[in-house]
């Protein structure tokens, strides 16, 4: 490969310009609220009360941004940048503004004086915009507050995006958290034909808020070898002498550029079918590079000191207050804005224009790209189900034929995909093998199965990562499904956190165009973990999520497989909500018809008429609730035996497919009225709740409600083991008979007449202990168990 050609010095000065504006932007941002161009000599109240901000990563922040902008101009990319060091918030908004993509967005911040003074004044203020890359940041699809994720998104957003070249800056600090260290084997996945590249840019400053990164100690020989094992051919930019690193990085730019581009050529040409070692660029600049040497007698450029704000005294520490003017002037504003605080030509040289600007990029702002999925007619998919409970399957199979044609009609947009942690088969979603294999760009064995180069579903045993490229697709503008089991989609905890925030404060901005929904299938869940025991026994993330807020969340636990293929049209279809799905894989009772089952889904809770022996002439004595397939099941299994034991008792039904009905309309756009939820659950009846996870969230959701005192909620206790699926909610008191004996226990006058029925019950639970001992199967009067009216 010839070597890249030397700057001009025309172009050289222009780069160091460019990237000198920004700085002083940064700069301007952490400090000023007023004087931006310094047109006087700088006083006490021309700065912020309260300096909030991180200044050391803007330096090289700037660098990259500046250097992006002269390549995408320079060969007309398409391009995206994926800012993963934290608070660098004040590096991106300066470029943001400087290439004008800001005032596009933000009309009343102008790239004028008066403009410049409200980019100031907003940052870190109240009222304003936070200190780190965030939604309100045109060009962003990163959260910047939390570190671990920049790098999987990066790589979500380069797959299915063939001509998008997509560079992420990683933070040394960054580079230490699992997430971002998992990443790395991202390189494995991405087909040159039909995805984009991402450039990594390991920005090696040498500090986190108060030690030093490991990544920068190492030698550079190890550091190398590191990187090269990852898959990368690494190019190294390392200084402090601006001029010479300019024309180091656009060297590392254009070689970097040149590399990917012949890697593409030669996999879309067919040449070769090798899998490449990417390029990436280890920036090694100081820390705070340009801001003050010394602070106070104490080092600060090129320290840890300069992670946040330098000066921190500067209304009342009159030697800060002058520091403070030098640093500004340093940059020497005046040669980079005119009077009127436009930026200069020579400062504009090598920004782009329209969409090629990285503030502007479509690709930042998903929606703006994204087509309606093709859900196909449940019709063709739905099992029949003439009488309820007379049927089995199992229902995420079923729903992987769905899956399967769903991906098979976005085979030419290449617009959808499934991600998991190595569980597709094992959730039984494998049809959708039928429409594509598995992406896999490493080596392959004969005994291997479903591995394609060009495929779009997604394994690695890592959830982070699985997450962070799911995150990456949808956020730039395309659909997807997360598979997972359900005790282990913890992992992505503070991950799903991030996006729900980020989807909460995208709503409040009209710019930001809705984007596919973040849509989670868990499965493999806690009932029907026997045989994997204690360890694969969580169904917490429900509680996790509803905790968050109520716009954007929906937590779904359909009952048997017609309503499973309801909720999951719903949700393929759905913009802008974190939507949980939890059902089970095994075989399960078919209680729906697909009429019956969308009615149902439709009004997220309601009776099964079928089911109890109310018969709507008068109040019921008892209500008998359910959320889940298995707690479904035992429900129906109690009211047959009230039916055979206590005839005469009132007994309605109610099954809730949509968690966030019972919290009250005020608190979620699903919840119910009062009035609806007293029609349904009565005010002053018991109702005994058999409910999929932690029994506590259902008292929490409902806690309002008038008849909450009689509400008796039965879950999962955090009590497991290795043992029979039966086994499972009797030890957690979610049983059949265990729900009998809370009717009889709770319904008034039942304890004394119904005393032996009581005891039939708790003879049973302690026959079905010793047989399970003995046999190491269910009862068979379990077991065989069937609906029958």
């Amino acid at each position: 490969m010839s070597p890249a050609p030397d700057l001009t010095d025309d172009e050289l000065q222009a780069l160091d310009a460019h990237w000198r504006a920004a700085n002083y932007l940064a700069v301007g941002q952490i400090y000023l609220m007023g004087n931006p161009l310094l047109a006087e000599p700088l006083r006490p109240e021309h700065v912020k009360p309260r300096l909030l901000g991180h200044w050391g990563t803007s330096p090289g922040l700037n660098l990259v941004h500046t250097h992006l902008n002269r390549i995408i101009k320079g060969r007309d990319l398409d391009a995206l940048c994926v800012w993963g060091p934290g608070h660098g918030g004040p590096a991106v908004l300066a470029n943001s503004w400087l290439e004008g993509s800001y005032t596009d967005t933000y009309p009343d911040i102008g790239r004028d004086t008066a403009g410049m003074a409200r980019l100031f004044r907003q940052f870190s203020f109240p009222g304003g915009v936070p200190s780190h890359v965030a939604p309100e940041t045109p060009g962003s699809i990163h959260e910047g507050g939390e570190l671990g994720y920049s790098l999987a998104h990066a790589y979500g957003a380069a797959f299915d995006n063939p001509d998008l070249l997509v560079t992420c800056v990683i933070g040394d600090g960054e580079a230490e958290t699992g997430p971002l260290a998992a990443s790395w084997h991202s390189t494995k996945f991405l087909d040159p034909v039909h995805d984009g590249a991402v450039l990594p840019v390991l920005h090696l400053n040498g500090y986190k808020i108060a030690n030093p990164t490991v990544l920068s100690r190492l030698p550079e020989p190890e550091l190398d070898a590191l990187l090269r094992g990852y898959g990368h051919e690494p190019v190294f930019v390392t200084g402090d002498d601006p001029l010479p690193v300019h024309r180091a990085m656009a060297a590392a730019m254009d070689t970097a550029v040149d590399r990917i581009t012949a890697i593409q050529r030669a996999a879309r040409d067919g040449s070769t079918a090798e899998r490449a070692a990417w390029p990436m660029i280890v920036l090694r600049t100081p820390k705070g590079w340009t801001g003050p040497a010394e602070v106070d007698g104490l080092p600060v450029e090129g320290t840890w000191r300069a992670h946040q704000v330098p000066l921190a005294a500067v209304r009342d520490h009159p030697d800060h207050l002058r520091q403070l003017e030098e640093w500004l002037r340093s940059y020497h504003p005046e040669e980079l804005f005119d009077a009127d605080g436009h930026p200069r030509p020579q400062v504009l040289a090598c920004v782009p224009e329209g969409r090629r600007r990285l503030g502007a990029t479509p690709h930042a702002n998903g929606g703006l790209l994204l087509r309606g999925l093709p859900v196909p007619a449940l019709e063709r998919f739905a099992v029949p189900v003439d009488k309820p409970g007379a049927t089995l399957h199992e229902p995420t199979r079923v729903l992987g034929h769905l899956l399967q044609k769903v991906m098979a009609d976005t085979a030419g947009r290449r617009d959808f995909r499934i991600v998991g942690p190595d569980e597709t088969a094992s959730n039984r979603l494998q049809a959708v093998f039928e429409a594509s294999g598995k992406a896999w760009q490493a080596a392959t064995a004969d005994t291997d199965e479903h591995l394609d180069r060009h495929g779009r579903v997604l394994e690695i045993l890592s959830e982070h990562t699985c997450q962070g490229w799911l995150e990456g697709y949808l956020l730039t503008g395309r659909h997807g499904l997360f598979s997972c089991y359900e005790a282990f989609v913890h992992i992505v905890d503070s991950m799903v956190n991030q996006h729900i925030k980020w989807l909460r404060v995208t709503r409040r901005l009209p710019w930001r165009r809705p984007i596919a929904s973040l849509n989670y299938l868990l499965t493999s869940h806690v009932w029907r973990q026997d045989h994997n025991g204690f360890s694969h026994q969580d169904p917490g993330f429900i509680d996790h999520v509803l905790n968050k807020s109520p716009e954007v969340v929906r937590v779904y636990l359909p009952p048997d497989t017609n309503t499973l293929l309801s909720v999951a049209e719903h949700v393929l279809h759905s913009r802008d909500y974190v939507n949980v799905v939890v059902a089970g894989k095994q075989p399960c009772f078919d209680w729906l018809s697909l009429d019956a089952a969308r009615a149902h889904c439709a009004r997220g809770a309601g009776m099964w008429e079928w089911a109890g022996t109310d018969d709507g002439t008068r109040e019921p004595d008892v209500v008998l609730a359910c959320a889940g397939d298995v707690p479904t099941q035992e429900v129906l299994a109690a009211a047959g035996l009230l039916r055979q034991y206590l005839p005469e008792l009132s007994v309605r039904v109610v099954n809730v497919v949509d968690l966030a009905r019972l919290l009250p309309k005020e608190e979620h756009p699903h919840g119910m009225s009062d009035a609806e939820y007293d029609a349904l659950f009565t005010t002053d009846k018991p109702v005994i709740f058999a409910y999929h996870g932690y029994p506590w969230l259902i008292h929490r959701l409902a806690y309002r409600r008038a008849g909450h005192a009689h509400l008796h909620v039965r879950g999962y206790k955090e009590i497991g083991t290795t043992t029979t699926p039966f086994d499972m909610v009797v030890t957690n008191d979610l049983d059949r008979y265990r729900l009998v004996m809370d009717v009889i226990d709770r319904v008034p006058g039942l304890a004394v007449r119904a005393a032996a029925v009581r005891q039939t019950m708790e003879d049973a639970r302690t026959r079905h202990r010793a047989w399970i001992r003995e046999c190491g199967t269910d009862l068979p009067e379990v077991a065989d168990w069937c609906w029958t009216e």
